[in-house]
């Protein structure tokens, strides 16, 4: 599998509280959350991003809360993975459980500016800026599985047989 968009570049420590800040939690309608996605950083960022566009940032993406929202408000606003240099545990898992796609890779802000065109190949693990490869590190067995499903839910729904 093959993603390719634009980066929208962000720095390390990027924490939950600013994915998606706490006053714009009280409604589960995930496109609601979406219109607030990065408003912690920057509260034009939704208007920005275009449909299977690309969040490049630096590390320990995801810290703080544990909240599922910071991931579902990322994938709704359009983002289709998540490339970091990493990832904040409770982050991660969340974003597999709800099918967005988070790509480790630890020389990746030192190669992509803000709005270049990356592609991940999901399968060879590597991303590709240009003329230039680096590796990558993916999603591997069950979580593989629950991504390509498009997250835990439906993953659970495709095992029961419904």
């Amino acid at each position: 599998m093959i993603i390719k968009g634009r980066v929208h570049l962000f720095g390390d420590d990027i924490d939950t509280d600013r994915i998606i800040p706490g006053p714009y939690l009280k409604t589960t309608d995930p496109y609601e959350l979406a219109s607030y996605c990065m408003y912690g950083i920057d509260k034009d960022f939704p208007k920005r991003v275009k449909e299977g566009d690309i969040i490049v940032a630096g590390e320990n993406f995801g810290c703080g809360s544990s909240r599922e929202q910071a991931p579902i408000s990322i994938k709704y606003c359009g983002i289709k993975a998540v490339v970091a240099e990493s990832f904040a545990r409770i982050f991660y898992r969340n974003s597999i459980n709800i099918g967005l796609i988070p790509v480790v890779c630890g020389e990746i802000r030192g190669v992509v500016k803000d709005g270049d065109i990356l592609e991940i190949d999901l399968d060879r693990k590597v991303i590709r800026i240009g003329n230039k490869e680096l590796p990558c590190e993916v999603p591997e067995g069950i979580a593989w599985e629950i991504l390509k499903s498009g997250g835990l839910v439906n993953y659970a729904k495709l095992k029961r047989g419904d």
